[in-house]
């Protein structure tokens, strides 16, 4: 099994009030665990913000069930603008994340609680998978899908993150880079068929829908923690789709990138340059964010979608102490200890 990702960092999402979000997305995911919480200038991303450096509030937090974060990123310097119109299923571009649970019916009960969320009915999947979408306030998609994998218990209804669905306008092409570039080698099935639940107004419309899976790697310090890795592909047969990030900035409101955690990021790089990726992004050595740090890259999909690629070498388990994990100082690659891992834990959103 390709090891060079480990799993999903985290999701990035746009929004207007990163501290509105955080307590959100806390109540309604269990992120509840604070990673960092950071203001500085992006200075280099202006290549996706118009060729001009803005300030930004960024702040990642975890829910220890497993899986990966939410990164809540904000403009300071400029005000956040939404989607022309709402994304509909097939779009080009993060359309949802995904996000598990190891009860389906818990969490449907759940959500269906919540005020400031909308869901479907629960469905399943080609592959006899049970899942249901949600859209939060800020027009936001999750796709809620049913895992047995769990790293800590907890009383929140789902886990983290576990993968995101992506439309293309090529799926060749598109399996092609996620399968072949990022190692998720699994394709769990490859269909045609509507998906009404989006297009109740246009329910003629075909989709050729391919989910591609990677098992939790058995290297990384946190891919216990992370697990695995679901991706689906939706390309549009039967109309032109739009493209949900048309004409604004990595950054503005949505789905601004899907980021993994990488064991060798110099390894990545070559891999994906020899299928013919370039990396648009590098910080080369450590890039802070609070106390945390890594290394940092992007690199775009066939239809430019951003994928953030993190190299990991601190992460703080008691700032106040000045206490962290310095991976940077490890000799092997083997995962952290469960209980090593579980100490992120202590660092609550309140």
């Amino acid at each position: 099994m390709d090891q060079l990702i480990t799993g999903i960092q985290q999701v990035g999402i746009g929004v207007k009030n990163i501290e509105e979000a955080k307590y959100l997305y806390r109540d309604l995911f269990g992120m509840n665990v604070l990673v960092f919480n950071d203001e500085a200038d992006a200075t280099l991303m202006t290549r996706y913000t118009g060729g001009e450096m803005h300030r930004r509030k960024a702040l990642l937090s975890l829910n220890m069930q497993g899986g990966g974060g939410f990164e809540l990123w904000q403009f300071v310097s400029r005000e956040p603008s939404g989607p022309q119109l709402e994304p509909q299923f097939g779009d080009i571009g993060i359309l949802a994340s995904k996000i598990k649970t190891t009860n389906i019916n818990i969490a449907y009960t759940s959500f269906s609680k919540e005020s400031s969320v909308s869901v479907s009915p629960i469905l399943t999947s080609s592959s006899n998978q049970k899942y249901f979408w949600l859209k939060d306030i800020y027009g936001n998609n999750f796709n809620v899908v049913e895992h047995k994998s769990l790293f800590k218990k907890s009383k929140a209804s789902c886990g983290g993150v576990t993968g995101a669905v992506i439309g293309v306008t090529d799926m060749d092409k598109a399996i092609h880079f996620y399968k072949n570039v990022l190692g998720i080698q699994n394709i769990v099935y490859d269909i045609t068929e509507t998906e009404n639940y989006f297009d109740k107004q246009n329910t003629n419309r075909k989709y050729r829908r391919v989910l591609l899976t990677k098992d939790a790697a058995t290297q990384g310090a946190f891919s216990k923690l992370l697990g695995c890795v679901e991706i689906e592909l939706v390309e549009a047969k039967s109309h032109i789709p739009s493209v949900i990030y048309q004409d604004r900035y990595w950054g503005d409101c949505g789905f601004i990138h899907l980021c993994f955690d990488v064991n060798d990021m110099n390894g990545l790089k070559q891999k994906a340059a020899a299928a013919g990726f370039i990396f648009t992004v590098d910080s080369h050595d450590s890039f802070s964010m609070e106390a945390a740090a890594g290394r940092f890259c992007y690199m775009e999909d066939p239809d430019k979608t951003l994928i953030e690629l993190v190299e990991t070498h601190k992460v703080p388990v008691f700032k106040k102490m000045g206490i962290y994990f310095d991976l940077k100082k490890r000799k092997t690659n083997k995962p952290l200890s469960d209980w090593m891992v579980s100490l992120l834990g202590l660092s609550k959103i309140k």
